[in-house]
């Protein structure tokens, strides 16, 4: 090789070289770039850093952690996006009201008072505002959200952990290096000297685990490197009042009668009575209709086994103002949730059906705000919180009025009603199976709701049509008396698509139609409770049923 090859091939080496040192710069740099990036993304140097249940959540925050004078505060956003997406400034009272699990909390802008469940406290931290923003004092209020909150001054870092979530110790049996992924080639997150506990959060690939160092950092270390796990708590974990499907008979009696007595009776399959004992009449008045009837109707269904679930209704169209009075103020509505509290503490009640109809379309959400503030008094007395809702569609005082999703997310339950499909002046079936199912799924894919939510509530009766010409009119016939209404030489006919006889006549020279809901229809809409995987039935009402209709309902939920 001459001295022009040599002199080519070397150039080419240094060439090479210098390719491969800026390849290998740019490598690095990247690296750094993206490492400082992550710590950027999830630490803040000079602000608090936040842990909830050992995920670090720095990075998700809307506003800074504030630290000041041993109180941790959180800003309204964040408690909105990690604790009670609820939240929110009633502009009445000038107070920030928070609901979770068991808790509804009130805490005024200018006061060291917070109203907790109906009870007040002083406390030494009050609501801080900067500019638009809002903050609570956390440390006041870790048992309004059930978590344990500690502050590690020294890395900075605020750790919040759910007192009814399960909680590992382990202890490093070496040094140890936290890792900020599940690999021996990821960067450190902190140290562990062996014989120091961590919190075990959760299994990783490749043995390893995810931990939680006392200074509060969230990283990784082979699992085989820690001994001696120790649970110092345990998943809480409610226990159902029903375990599998609902089956609730409602049991109506006017405010001007007494309950039934049903001493001797037992209804076979049913898990659940709803007596008519509260209502809000049209003047807004709560009004109780228990006593001495009602007390034996209670111990009568104790007896049988059932969960009693009483109504409070408030459903005259000309309460509708009265309903909207109420709703519209956080003050009026404490008051009735107080009052539903105390009844059901007073009479060992299992739950509550609240059934409020015709409110203006404008009250949608403050109806949703009543629900929001009971569901967690009835949670704290172990009562189930059901809800009464119409279809979907409909007009606004009918089925506008309910925000359905809402509904679904907070209460136990919400109850369709799935009948009235026709009334007035419009002739039609009651509740048509493709109406129905219809609905559901409404119900399920456009509002979202869990289907094991939903509970499907029919009735007992038919509408008997007459029409006279321009003249129409409808008369309610109960389940138990159908065959009795109909006259005896008129055919039945199956209308496959509604699921449902139908019968035609003339009488005085009136037509008579009826489709009928009867054991053959309710059979059909069964289906739709184990189709979907429903939470159940419920049934208006007890004294509208023939007596074969709850050994049907009892085999098709079985089923």
């Amino acid at each position: 090789m001459g001295r022009r090859e040599n002199r080519e091939a070397t150039a080419k080496s240094k060439l090479l070289i210098k390719i491969l040192i800026v390849v290998v710069a740019i490598i690095i740099i990247t690296f750094i770039g993206l490492k400082i990036y992550n710590n950027i993304r999830n630490a803040r140097p000079n602000n608090a850093n936040l842990v909830i249940n050992n995920n670090n959540v720095t990075s998700k925050l809307k506003k800074d952690v504030i630290i000041e004078n041993d109180t941790v505060y959180l800003s309204q956003e964040d408690i909105k996006n990690f604790f009670d997406k609820y939240i929110y400034k009633d502009e009445e009272t000038n107070q920030i009201i928070t609901t979770y699990e068991k808790k509804i909390a009130a805490l005024k802008l200018d006061s060291k008072k917070v109203t907790i469940n109906g009870a007040e406290k002083q406390i030494n931290s009050q609501l801080k505002q900067e500019n638009d923003t809002i903050y609570l004092p956390m440390t006041e209020l870790d048992d309004v959200y059930n978590v344990e909150i500690t502050y590690n001054n020294n890395t900075n870092f605020v750790t919040m952990d759910s007192l009814d979530r399960e909680q590992v110790k382990a202890y490093a049996s070496k040094n140890l290096s936290v890792k900020e992924k599940p690999s021996a080639f990821s960067w450190m997150t902190d140290k562990v000297n062996k014989g120091n506990w961590l919190i075990f959060a959760s299994d990783a690939n490749d043995g390893w685990a995810k931990v939680r160092t006392q200074n509060g950092k969230v990283g990784y270390v082979k699992k085989d490197k820690l001994a001696n796990f120790d649970t110092v708590r345990e998943n809480m974990k409610e226990e159902k009042q029903i375990e599998g499907n609902v089956n609730i008979a409602w049991d109506y009696f006017s405010e001007y009668k007494q309950a039934p007595n049903r001493n001797g009776t037992k209804i076979d399959g049913i898990n659940v009575v709803s007596p008519a004992f509260f209502m809000v009449n049209s003047k807004g008045e709560y009004h109780e209709n228990i006593g001495k009837n009602g007390e034996a109707y209670i111990e009568w269904a104790k007896s049988n086994g059932y969960k009693v679930w009483p109504m409070l209704s408030s459903n005259s169209n000309d309460g509708i103002d009265v309903r909207s009075e109420i709703l519209n103020s956080y003050e009026k509505r404490q008051k009735l949730i107080e009052v539903i509290v105390d009844s059901c503490v007073k009479y060992k009640l299992d739950g509550i059906n609240i059934d409020f109809e015709y409110m203006y379309e404008k009250d949608k959400d403050v109806f949703s705000r009543f629900i929001i503030e009971l569901e967690p008094r009835m949670s704290e007395i172990g009562a189930v919180l059901s809800v009464d809702v119409t279809a979907p569609d409909g007009a606004p005082t009918w089925s506008m009025c309910f925000d359905r999703n809402v509904i679904g997310d907070v209460a136990d339950y919400i109850i369709f009603m799935a009948y009235d499909q026709n009334s007035g002046k419009k002739v039609g079936t009651g509740a048509g199976y493709n109406w129905v199912e219809t609905n559901l799924k409404k119900f399920i894919e456009t509002e979202e709701i869990k289907p094991e939510k939903i509970v499907l509530a029919c009735a007992f009766y038919s509408r008997l049509w007459t029409e006279n010409g321009d003249d129409i009119s409808s008369n309610i016939v109960n389940m138990k008396d159908i065959n009795k209404a109909i006259p005896s030489n008129v055919e039945k006919k199956w209308d496959d698509t509604l699921k449902q006889d139908y019968v035609e006549y003339t009488e005085k020279n009136a037509t008579k139609k009826m489709w009928i809901e009867d054991e053959k229809s309710i059979k059909e809409k069964l289906n739709l409770i184990s189709q979907y995987k429903l939470g159940g039935i419920a049934s208006w009402e007890i004294d509208r049923a023939s007596n074969e209709i709850w050994d049907i309902i009892k085999s098709g939920l079985n089923k």
